[in-house]
């Protein structure tokens, strides 16, 4: 692996001292993530990535975290199934650089707010929805600073869709396959003046390729909004899905009933402002859930269960934020967070749906409210044009875990007109979950206080004419980490990852653009889902009517098992898309998976499907 490494970097170095001769340049991309205003990459610190909406819509993914998991170097996500992570069973985990989403190291955020299970502290990977997303933007590395808890990794931010031109336009999604699957998504978007507004509705269902593991989600997604002026805008929005979920247990360990009925929403209401040297915003939200759980049973060993597993739950929060620029070249921004967090957990009989205790699963609490209150200050200066600094500093305290100090430091230097080297220092922090506090018999809320790890990273990009690309290398040093010891959650364990990605896109000729990513990560203590080395090399063609998008996707050491009885999987994915322009407002579209028909499981006792297909048409009615 590391031969390995080393060609790929000198290959890099060499295509970049050939390409330096080329004068013409790609724009650079604006973020939001990372900032709290729209940002020129090259002037900050941090490695975002950004994926736009053809380039989440052309593969004709439901979900946006498939696309993600190829277009960004790191990213991995466990899956169980064809289609539907459902929860509770290690399906849906978004793991980077050794740090995982399914333990709340790693968030994901809808236009900057954060959402994630109550209780639990984990991303719900089924409620990330394409009809929704804009586009996606990754940052690589803690965000705490901006975003507080459970950023310690990085976050994957959902920027919404809006209007942008008057008019109005009707977008149509079908698609049906392999094991009964079917898929539909019909949206309308309207601009009229200062109004706008976007409305999608969303239909899944499976059979999926093993008995009992139906999946079947409705969902919907309303956004509105309204210029009040030229400087100020109001903006509401709703995101509703519900999904029924069965899972048919481990190959070693079959269950029957084992199935799920989960609501998850979020809503937001913002007000932001736009002047020449000020710019903010304000806005509430909240993250919700409802969860109904049958545990299920082993029909050789045991017998129906008589209750089912209940929950609710809300992350409800205030936001606000100012920038100021106060001198050339400089951006200020102050902000302040509240968050509300709110969990239950109890049982009811399935015969009369009367709350039950059982002692097996007796819980300590199975009620409580937490409160976090923060406050941030980043400062980001521009020197002699060639030079960026930036600081930030964050104060979080928690009602139970009490207060954290967050800062983080980075330096931008773009020694020429098409390339910036980065440095980054900074620190991630994460909570105790209501879970690990509060429920069973290891609860502790106590003596727990955050898990905290600090972040240090080097990297280099450059864009030119038909080639850009990127190389990072990075070091993580935790402490604090919550583990269960002699029953009982305390703060004992360590992390210590080191590793490196690099990402390239080149742009053959007009109709023809490759692409590839890879991620090296060394772990000083395994963690389950987080490979060891993930590659990814992919094309895109364009000719008269027809796009046609492949990929290969080689994952290598993912750890299914840890300790005494671990256990590595290694396996090469390919996959293919291709979309003919039928008519101007027609687009038909086949999608393959696993096009080699390999076994893998990236969850112990967990086969994936074999190869599988997918076709279907896309509408698109619009006038301007």
């Amino acid at each position: 692996m590391h031969n390995n490494f080393r060609w790929l970097l000198t290959c890099l170095l060499l295509v970049s001292n050939f390409c330096l001769a080329q004068r013409d340049t790609l724009l650079s991309e604006l973020v939001v993530t990372g900032t709290r205003n729209a940002v020129d990459q090259r002037h900050l610190p941090f490695t975002v990535n950004v994926i736009d909406r053809p380039t989440l819509t052309l593969e004709q993914q439901p979900n946006i975290l498939p696309t993600v998991m190829q277009q960004v170097p790191g990213v991995f996500v466990t899956s169980r199934s064809m289609m539907g992570y459902g929860v509770t069973t290690g399906a849906g985990y978004i793991s980077f650089r050794g740090l995982s989403g399914g333990s709340g190291q790693f968030m994901v955020l809808i236009d900057g707010h954060p959402q994630y299970n109550g209780i639990y502290g984990h991303p719900i990977s089924d409620s990330y929805q394409t009809m929704m997303a804009d586009r996606v933007e990754v940052l690589r590395g803690p965000a705490s600073v901006l975003y507080g808890s459970n950023a310690m990794g990085g976050v994957i931010n959902i920027v919404t869709r809006s209007m942008h031109q008057d008019g109005v336009k009707t977008h149509l999604n079908l698609g049906a396959g392999s094991w009964g699957t079917v898929q539909s998504e019909a949206a309308n978007q309207l601009r009229y003046g200062r109004f706008t507004s976007t409305v999608a509705l969303q239909y899944n269902r499976t059979d999926n390729h093993r008995p009992n593991m139906g999946f079947e989600q409705y969902g919907g997604y309303v956004k509105l909004g309204y210029e009040l002026s030229n400087h100020w805008q109001l903006s509401a929005d709703l995101s509703l899905t519900h999904w029924n979920a069965s899972n048919p247990g481990t190959t070693m360990q079959p269950k029957l009933e084992n199935d799920q009925w989960i609501t998850r929403g979020a809503a937001s209401l913002v007000a932001d402002y736009r002047y020449a040297d000020v710019s903010g915003a304000l806005s509430v939200y909240d993250n919700f859930g409802r969860h109904k759980i049958n545990d299920g049973y082993n029909p050789q060993t045991e017998s129906p269960k008589t209750d089912l597993f209940r929950s609710k739950d809300a992350l409800a929060g205030v936001s606000w934020y100012q920038n100021m620029r106060l001198l050339p070249g400089n951006t200020l921004t102050v902000g302040a967070d509240y968050q509300h967090i709110y969990g239950r957990a109890w049982y009811t009989d399935r015969q009369t749906g009367e709350t039950v205790t059982t002692p097996r699963r007796l819980m300590q609490s199975a009620h409580t409210h937490e409160n976090e209150v923060a406050g941030y200050l980043n400062v980001r200066q521009d020197l002699f044009s060639r030079f960026t600094l930036d600081v930030g500093l964050r104060y979080d305290h928690h009602s139970t875990a009490g207060g954290e100090w967050v800062p983080q430091a980075g330096v931008v230097w773009r020694p020429v007109s098409t390339g910036e080297a980065k440095f980054m220092a900074s620190k991630g922090f994460r909570n105790p979950t209501t879970k690990e506090m509060y429920m069973y018999g290891s609860a502790n809320h106590e003596t727990l206080r955050a898990e905290r790890l600090w972040n240090y990273e080097l990297s280099w990009h450059q864009s030119l004419r038909a080639l850009s690309y990127g190389a990072n290398i990075y070091y993580i040093k935790g402490d604090n980490m919550i583990q269960t010891v002699a029953g009982k959650n305390i703060n004992t364990g360590e992390i210590e990852n080191w590793g490196a990605e690099l990402e390239a896109r080149y742009r053959v000729t007009e109709s023809l653009t490759l692409s590839t990513n890879h991620s090296f990560l060394h772990m000083q203590h395994k963690v389950l889902s987080a490979p060891e080395y993930q590659g990814y090399l992919g094309a895109r063609y364009t000719r008269q009517r027809w796009t046609v998008i492949g990929g290969v996707q080689y994952i290598a050491n993912l750890y299914t098992t840890v300790g005494d009885n671990e256990k590595k999987e290694n396996v090469c994915l390919v996959n293919a898309t291709v979309n003919y322009q039928l008519l101007p407002s027609l687009r038909l579209w086949l999608r393959g998976e696993n096009l080699l028909a390999r076994r893998y499981e990236f969850v112990l006792g967990y086969p994936m499907p074999r190869a599988t297909f997918m076709a279907g048409v896309n509408l698109v009615l619009g006038t301007k």
